[in-house]
């Protein structure tokens, strides 16, 4: 029977179908590929087509490697103290200085200062003075420091040639000490403290979350009302209350430690409720069924079973997460009742900035900690934003 008998409408190739899509054959030597793409895959991809997401993601890479090597990255150490160098102004980086026959030559360098009388208050201020130059070169001597607390070293990746000279970028506060070398020097702190803190709730928010779903019953209703207790609590006060329970005979690590404690005894409820309404909805599901009919443990049902299946949308909501731990550090350190000299980090510089000298005379101290703070604060939530997106299973 012809394929005009068969249809009686249509007298085509025998590999096509009526008001169909057409079926082009195999071309010899070709094999149709099995192989599916994986979850991580499929998310690799979606969040590499976000150029703001990465951009950002790029960002946080760039702090947290100065955060790790900031005694190499910082041209002095954060406590050397300089005073004839009070409120020094930011110098900038020039590549090429004049010469006497006005041609221009190559010299990596900063300007030099000059110091003036201000008329009005009678007191010493420093002026960036264009005549004097002051060399600067890369991966110079300087200072000695412990890298990672075990490698000694003196290289910096830039500083004045001349270790007398004086060299502020970002300029100098009330101490002479270098701005810039201090804010180096709290990223770290700052940066890490987000992270931290960050796993610490991780930690009690997926545990909690994933109990809380999986039994239900009276676990479930314990639960839920100490995450409502917890939720119901004021946050500042909060903070200011356990962190004005730290004795002050305490070291900077130990400090550092219980602030860490602090910033995440809040950040946990949200991700805690998230996760107990993923295991409501997925512990009736199938697959769940089917692992429980092939002997699989309660410790496996939700750990190697149903948890695995939220892995990508939890890594968004931590991500989303660490720009709060950060300005609770900021904010604690700040009020003067979080981390506090001779630790450096972000809020510990904006409190050292709190007064009206420095508001009229050297506002760089309040500007670059500042806009440290806002950059990681944007970075986290901008790729948090892109993380969740690429997560979704059902965003095309």
């Amino acid at each position: 029977m012809s394929t005009h008998d068969t249809f009686g409408t249509y007298s085509g190739p025998a590999h096509t179908v009526a008001d169909g899509p057409s079926i082009s054959p195999l071309k010899a030597g070709k094999t149709v590929s099995t192989a599916t793409v994986g979850p991580w895959r499929l998310i690799a991809g979606k969040l590499l087509r976000q150029k703001v997401a990465m951009f950002a993601g790029a960002v946080i890479v760039i702090l947290y490697l100065i955060g790790l090597f900031a005694e190499f990255l910082a041209p002095s150490l954060p406590a050397t103290s300089r005073p004839q160098y009070t409120y020094a102004p930011p110098q900038g980086l020039s590549f090429f200085v004049k010469k006497a026959d006005g041609s221009s030559e190559f010299n990596f360098h900063v300007k030099g200062y000059k110091v003036e009388i201000e008329k009005v208050a009678l007191r010493r201020t420093f002026v960036v003075d264009d005549t004097k130059v002051v060399p600067v070169g890369l991966f110079v001597k300087g200072p000695r420091y412990e890298l990672w607390g075990h490698i000694s070293m003196d290289r910096h990746l830039i500083g004045p040639i001349n270790p007398s000279d004086p060299m502020y970028l970002l300029g100098a506060d009330r101490l002479g000490r270098d701005v810039f070398s201090r804010l180096v020097y709290g990223t770290r702190i700052s940066m890490s403290i987000g992270l931290v803190g960050v796993v610490m709730s991780l930690v009690l928010g997926v545990v909690l979350g994933s109990i809380s779903g999986f039994y239900g019953g009276w676990i479930d209703t314990v639960i839920q009302r100490m995450i409502e207790v917890v939720s119901a609590m004021p946050t500042i006060p909060l903070w200011l209350g356990l962190a004005a329970a730290i004795p002050l005979t305490w070291s900077p690590v130990n400090v550092y430690f219980v602030i860490t404690i602090i910033v995440s005894l809040l950040g946990w409820t949200s991700l805690a409720r998230e996760v107990r309404g993923r295991f409501l909805a997925l512990r009736s599901e199938d697959f769940v069924t089917a692992a429980i009919l092939d002997g699989s443990s309660e410790k496996r049902l939700i750990f190697r079973h149903i948890l695995p299946s939220l892995t990508s949308h939890i890594l968004a909501v931590v991500t989303l997460a660490v720009p709060t731990m950060i300005v609770a550090e900021t904010s604690l350190s700040f009020l003067g009742i979080g981390l506090k000299p001779p630790v450096v980090s972000w809020g510990v510089l904006l409190q050292d900035a709190q007064n009206i000298r420095t508001v009229a005379t050297a506002p760089w101290l309040l500007i670059w900690p500042s806009l440290a703070v806002i950059v990681a604060v944007l970075s986290f939530n901008f790729f948090g934003d892109g993380l969740r997106d690429a997560a979704d299973p059902y965003d095309n």
